[in-house]
């Protein structure tokens, strides 16, 4: 990503790395598999499949104008990009004056567009594409140019007289103002415009928007800015693998625009095209397109890979496994093929290995894997390996035998509000289960699995709603597994466990976040004691 060449904008760089160094720190690295549908999505009828285009400020910063958009439109109709499924043009910071005219209205910068907004959306529109802009839900843009904050209802207004498809709601000189109330502001004013405006929220991953996103906009910022090197992608990818219980059709957790094409390698790149779309992001392209590598293109425009970002069961992959940096993501499609990924985190090549099995599938003698981005097809008994390079990846659609809803996933069940993991002290028929500091122990290692079922002790015992009571304090136990409704429990969009028996929450008692709090059933109240991540 191209620096800011001023101030206010470095400022905003220093925040957003610091963020995405503590979301990479703080967020599981195994995402959470849903059992209900996710959050409600915000009900515009956009971004059914994460948004698809381009936008200036990686390549560009400030540097945009009138001619620079057109001509990057035009490439992308002419590419092939266009018709890969890439539709959005989006204009970024630094657009307008740098102050609102007498009426208190945004002003374009003339000397950048000469012809205004309205002209350079009819010319894309033209080419049958569409056009986004940027603001901010503050005072000020990064840059320093005027914000939206008390603004949204004019604001939005111009922008649907001028034929503005898109919006990117920046974070910047926001005065402290809860960013939920600033950001549903300005899904209000679209709203009331009667223009399909795709709304997407560029807060940085602050607030824990991904669990209120889905009301507000069609995508939100799950981390800092993305800079254009392997470890920045790297540090993205892992803060925003974990959080796929928040995202599906309509509403998509968003790590940040692509940096393909902008130094990183061609191996890197495809690693980089390749678990975004796994993670069901928005593949929003930060390159120069006009000038773009043969390489480049042919990445942006695998028809293969894009497939599984855009497939409409709108799953976001998760985390099989993940060990020594080396990662398999699993997700679910639609027709019931499986999308893997390989990814070798490390420096020298690695042999990575899965199963039919562990991704989900089963059934079947034989699977038939698809390399996504040779194109050459192979048959498996049930190993799925490869020899994957150096921060490459190797990408798979399995097809064959039968996918399960609710695909098996061990690791340690987090409690959000307590920064602790679910442990029993033994495995005693009885015993009650508590928080404690996350250590590895065979206490704390959970598997979801197939029958809704949370065991422990090597699938022995499982969780238990103690006597299959229903009401609220009633204690959550370990027992012997028997596949009881007192033993299933889905895994919700929004991070709680429900009880499928009582319809109760898994909750911390009295939001407590000592070592050793107990946990049982209560009403669910939206609490932090009430999330929890598996992974």
């Amino acid at each position: 990503m191209s620096v800011r060449t001023i101030a206010a904008s470095l400022g905003h760089l220093a925040v957003a790395a610091a963020m995405t160094a503590a979301m990479a720190a703080a967020v599981t690295a195994t995402a959470m598999v849903t059992t209900a549908p996710p959050a409600r999505a915000i009900d515009n009828g956009l971004a059914r499949t994460p948004q698809m285009g381009w936008n200036d400020w990686n390549a560009y910063g400030c540097n945009v104008s009138d001619s620079l958009v057109r001509s990057t439109a035009s490439a992308m109709h002419n590419n092939g990009m266009q018709a890969a499924g890439y539709t959005y043009v989006n204009i970024d910071d630094c657009w307008m004056t740098r102050n609102r005219d007498s009426s208190g209205n945004l002003v374009p910068d003339p000397a950048k567009f000469p012809n205004g907004i309205k002209a350079l959306a009819d010319y894309v529109h033209s080419l049958g594409l569409k056009l986004g802009i940027y603001e901010d839900a503050g005072t000020a843009t990064c840059a320093g140019y005027p914000g939206s904050l008390n603004h949204e209802r004019q604001d939005a207004n111009l922008f649907a007289s001028w034929g503005i498809d898109y919006l990117k709601y920046d974070n910047c000189n926001n005065q402290g103002v809860n960013a939920q109330s600033r950001y549903t502001a300005m899904r209000d004013a679209l709203a009331a415009t009667g223009r399909p405006i795709l709304y997407s929220l560029c807060s940085w991953g602050q607030d824990n928007v991904w669990t209120w996103g889905a009301g507000v906009g069609n995508s939100w910022r799950t981390t800092g800015d993305i800079a254009a090197n392997y470890t920045s992608m790297l540090n993205i990818f892992h803060a925003n693998v974990g959080l796929a219980g928040y995202a599906g059709p309509g509403a998509w957790n968003d790590p940040d625009m692509l940096e393909v094409g902008n130094g990183m390698s061609a191996t890197e790149d495809r690693a980089h095209f390749s678990l975004w779309a796994q993670m069901a992001a928005p593949l929003v392209a930060g390159n120069n397109i006009t000038n773009a590598s043969s390489t480049t293109v042919s990445i942006l425009t695998n028809s293969r890979v894009i497939a599984v970002d855009q497939d409409p069961l709108g799953r976001q992959g998760r985390m099989v496994s993940s060990s020594g940096g080396r990662d398999v993501l699993a997700k679910p499609l639609a027709n019931g093929d499986v999308s893997v990924v390989l990814f070798n985190e490390g420096g020298s090549t690695a042999t990575i290995s899965t199963t039919a099995a562990a991704i989900g599938k089963t059934g079947a003698s034989s699977y038939t894997l698809t390399d996504l981005w040779s194109g050459a097809t192979s048959t498996t008994a049930g190993t799925i390996s490869a020899s994957v390079p150096a921060h490459g990846v190797v990408m798979y659609r399995v097809a064959g035998g039968t996918s399960g809803g609710n695909d098996p996933v061990t690791g340690p069940v987090h409690a959000v509000g307590a920064g602790k993991c679910l442990d029993v002290p033994n495995t005693t028929a009885g015993t009650q289960a508590r928080i404690w500091p996350c250590g590895g122990q065979s206490g704390q290692t959970w598997t979801y699995t197939t029958g809704n079922q949370l065991s422990v002790d090597g699938g022995t015992m499982c969780l238990d709603a103690y006597d299959n009571q229903t009401s609220a304090g009633t204690q959550v136990i370990i027992w012997s597994c028997n596949g009881q409704a007192n033993q299933q429990w889905l895994r919700n969009a929004d991070g709680t466990i429900t009880g499928v028996q009582s319809g109760l929450c898994l909750d911390v008692t009295g939001a407590s976040t000592a070592d050793g709090a107990l946990v049982e059933l209560w009403t669910c109240n939206g609490g932090g004691n009430q999330r929890w991540t598996l992974g």
